[in-house]
Formats: structure tokens, sequence, C-alpha cells
């Protein structure tokens, strides 16, 4: 046995002389009891597996670092924020990130037509901050109550178990402010050429804090350096045909040759009001906000340069949740960013157990101290004061309260308890503008053959629904994908309601 070589052992630390038989009578059995080491061996192997995401299941982990700039935009981080990891040029924060697919389980393929997920895990000094987001920059629905909608309608059918896009554009034209996020997933953007060449945005809407309690609505934004690119339907196809892990291969061989993949961060700031002068709710995730009037402003660089070194505890355990902020990043009163914060944090427990904060993939790099004790598979008891308090306040030693980092900001805030859809939804006016100032006659056709192919699939009735909304975005849109479908559009009743010319 060569010096580098490790004896086998079970998770007892005893040593295994013979891995190859179980204890029997006589070699042909039968076996006793009392096989420890094969009894520990296939009821770990019995239990490998735990519950895949509900969405996001198949991803791809690597590790890296950002690097800040120490400004924003032309201005020094600390004008707008008071977050530790900005404030000085050059400042290295570890982070960690996942990549994944949204609808398909954890085999599924990775050249689907769908939202990829982009989830970042910085690692500061004040804890773990978690920027969850998409590779598009705005989502199909605005309020947090139609999440499970959403995700029900794109999973496959709960009796054929088949993917149905009849369930799909059922849900779709039943839901107007879908039409932002499909005019992009059913574009070029909605097959990334890989993880490596897309963009990543936090979709919803933040805030930034700065020392003197000072805030501004923010919109995170990570632009590849690799540069933006797509596949047809007939590339990613072909693609899938013979690999279904092909984006997760491209990016982990990057890695391995040297070749880091970077993206740079920028965040778009707007004074924390309501903005009535805007024809949209800042709040609004199925919006963008115009680069023109609120213009990107870029805060660091981050570079993946280095791959997991196993998959189970460094991708299906890593776990992320909007709701992990540090000091001077805080949250919006956007909807959908709501209710992310209680589902992403609670689906983790589930997952993979209350202790996940304790596993090395999730903890983060600082001391914790905390009066939590307990639960399934705890092994790290936080906490550096008498060991005996558990609780606070206390005048035996037990952990205190922090000082203020900085003044708070505590916004103004009147209104009656109510359900109700935000005033201005505008759900056709971005769509509108997009089809006809940022797409070009390639994108457009593109947009068009993906609707009319899936649409094709669809009752007549969910096509003239569609068609409908399509036409309220742009007459032109609508009467393509119309034309595609053979719908006469001067033909179609009143219910699809009234339509531009």
């Amino acid at each position: 046995m060569s010096d580098d070589q490790r004896i086998l052992t079970n998770r007892q630390g005893h040593p295994i002389s013979d891995n190859q038989s179980q204890r029997t009578v006589g070699a042909r059995g039968p076996a006793t009891l009392e096989n420890y080491h094969f009894l520990e061996k296939i009821s770990h192997f019995d239990r490998e597996r735990i519950p895949e995401r509900v969405v996001h299941a198949r991803g791809f982990v690597a590790h890296g670092e950002f690097e800040a700039y120490g400004t924003i935009g032309d201005e020094p981080a600390s004008t707008y924020t008071r977050a530790t990891l900005f404030q000085q040029r050059g400042k290295i924060t570890p982070v960690s990130v996942r990549f994944s697919t949204v609808i398909g389980g954890r085999d599924s393929s990775e050249a689907a037509r769908d939202p990829r997920g982009f989830a970042v895990k910085f690692r500061t000094e004040d804890g773990n901050w978690d920027l969850v987001g998409n590779n598009l920059a705005v989502f199909f629905i605005r309020d947090a109550m139609k999440f499970p909608d959403v995700v029900h309608a794109f999973k496959p059918d709960p009796v054929t178990f088949r993917q149905e896009q009849n369930r799909i554009f059922d849900f779709v034209s039943n839901t107007p402010e879908a039409m932002h996020m499909i005019s992009f997933l059913f574009g070029p953007r909605g097959i990334p050429r890989d993880y490596r060449h897309m963009d990543g945005f936090g979709v919803n809407t933040y805030r930034m804090v700065n020392a003197a309690g000072e805030a501004q609505l923010v919109k995170y934004h990570w632009k590849t350096q690799q540069g933006l690119e797509g596949l047809t339907q007939a590339e990613a196809d072909a693609i899938q045909a013979t690999e279904l892990g092909h984006a997760s291969k491209d990016c982990y061989e990057a890695i391995e040759r040297g070749d880091y993949p970077r993206w740079e961060l920028f965040v778009q700031l707007m004074d924390d009001s309501e903005h009535p002068e805007l024809d949209f709710d800042p709040l609004d995730d199925t919006k963008i906000w115009p680069e023109d009037q609120f213009p990107l402003r870029a805060v660091g660089m981050m570079t993946l340069n280095r791959n997991v070194s196993d998959f189970h505890n460094e991708n299906e355990q890593i776990a992320f949740g909007t709701g992990v902020l540090v000091d001077g990043l805080d949250f919006s009163d956007d909807k959908m960013l709501v209710g992310r914060t209680f589902s992403y944090s609670d689906t983790q427990r589930y997952r993979v157990g209350p202790n996940y904060l304790q596993l090395p993939v999730n903890r983060p790099v600082v001391d914790t101290n905390t009066n939590q004790r307990g639960g399934q598979m705890s092994y790290a008891v936080d906490g550096h004061g008498n060991p005996h308090v558990n609780y606070e306040p206390s005048s035996l030693g037990g952990l205190v309260e922090a000082p203020p980092a900085g003044t708070p900001y505590e916004p103004y805030i009147e209104g009656n308890l109510t359900r109700a859809v935000i005033d201005r939804t505008n759900d056709y006016g971005q769509v509108g503008e997009r089809w006809r100032n940022d797409m070009d006659d390639a994108e457009r056709d593109d947009l068009v053959l993906n609707l009319v192919t899936n649409l094709g699939q669809c009752d007549k009735l969910i096509q003239e629904r569609m068609v409908g909304h399509l036409l309220r975005c742009d007459s032109d849109y609508g009467r393509r994908v119309a034309d595609g479908l053979g719908i006469d559009v001067d033909s179609l009743d009143g219910a699809v309601g009234d339509r531009p010319v």
C-alpha cells in the first residue's frame, strides 16, 4: 500500500477489512442480523437522495470571487449603501453561484426553453448575502399568491405527467401580465447557449441604504463578459439529441482549463417613492426600468475559478434565499419578493433539514452566535457565551444584541389593509416597445415561429385569447402570430377585447 492510500472505514471510523461479503452462516448463508457494516452501508445507500427542488432542480455550482470597484457608477459606494462588501476598491468577497433550469427535474435537459436561475451567495465579513435571480429581467406574475399556479401550469400534467402547451398557455392567456415574460422566453433569449453566455438579473426590486438611513430602490444586473448568445429551437434540439447536460459540461470544462467566466455587476437606482410620472409601478417585477431614465451603474466583477469537489454536498445541498441580506441592503415592498422571502428558506428547511445552515457549503465565513439549538442533524452549536444560557436577555453571560450599524431606514406607510392589484399594471406597453424598438427582424421571426409552433398545440379558444393579448401589445406582433395560426383577426369576437390597429 502506498503512502497516499487511505484505509477504508465505516462512518464510526472502524477500519473495514472485508468490503466484499456479508457475514453469513457458511458460504451460502443465511446472513446474520449483526452485519453492522453492511446495514450501515445499505441503509445509507437507501437514503442517498434528498428531495429535489420543486423548481430549479437541475443546476450547476461553481465557486469564485467578487471584486468591488468601491464605487457605484461614478460615485463612492457609500453614497448609496453602507454594505461593507462594496466600500473598498479591490475588496474581494468569496462567492458560490448556482445556475439552473427551472421547470424540469434533476435529470432534464439543459437545452430546454425555460428561464435559467442565476443565484449568487456572497460570503461577506458581515454574513451571507444571497442574490437570487434569473437570466431574464422580468417574471410571469407580480404577486406571490400566483407562484404555485404558474409553476403548476408549466410543470407536467398531474395525470399524464407530460408538459402540455395547452396547460401553459391556458394559464398565460388568462394572465395578461405574463406577456412580457413570454415575449422574452419564446425569443432567442429563451434558450441560452450555455450558462457562461447569459446575463443575470435580480428581477425583484430591493433597497440600498446608506449610513445616514437614506434609501434608494435598486435592481441588480449581471452582464456576461463572454458575450450574450442564445440557441434557436433547432440548435437546441440537436444538442438535446445527444447531451442533456451541455451547459454544465461547458462551464465545468472552462473552469478546469483556466478560462474563468466573469460577470460584471451593475445596478439601477431610483428614489424610493411611488413615481407617478411613470406608466408602471417600480415594484412590479413584470416590468423593466428603462435604462435611458435609470442608467446601469457598475459595481464590481465576479470571476468563477473553482469547481465543486462533491456534487451532492455543494450542489444538491447549497441553499439560497431572498431574505438573506446584509446591513445596507434591504427589502422593498415588491409583492413577489415578500412571498419568495418566506418560500425559499422554508423549502430548504424541508429539503435539507432545519440545520441546513450548519453545512459547510451554506455556513458564512464569520462565526454565528444564536440561541437556536437542536433539530435533526445538528452538530455545530452556535454561541460563545455561557453554554448554559440559550435565551436573551440574560445577566448570566449570554449573547447580547449588536449595536446599530447605522441609522435605520424607516419609511412611512399608510393605507387600508386590503387585497388589491397595483394601480399601474400596463401589461402591454413595454412588450410593444420591445417588439418595435429592441428586436431585430431575426429576433422577431424567431419569437413568432416559436409562439406559433407551441400555440399550434393548444385549443382554438386559447389561441384566440393569446392573439388578443398580443394584438394589444402591438398590432404587427399579434397579426403575425395570428397568420401563423390561421386565425382571421377581423373575425375575432368581442371577447378578445379592444385591440390596437
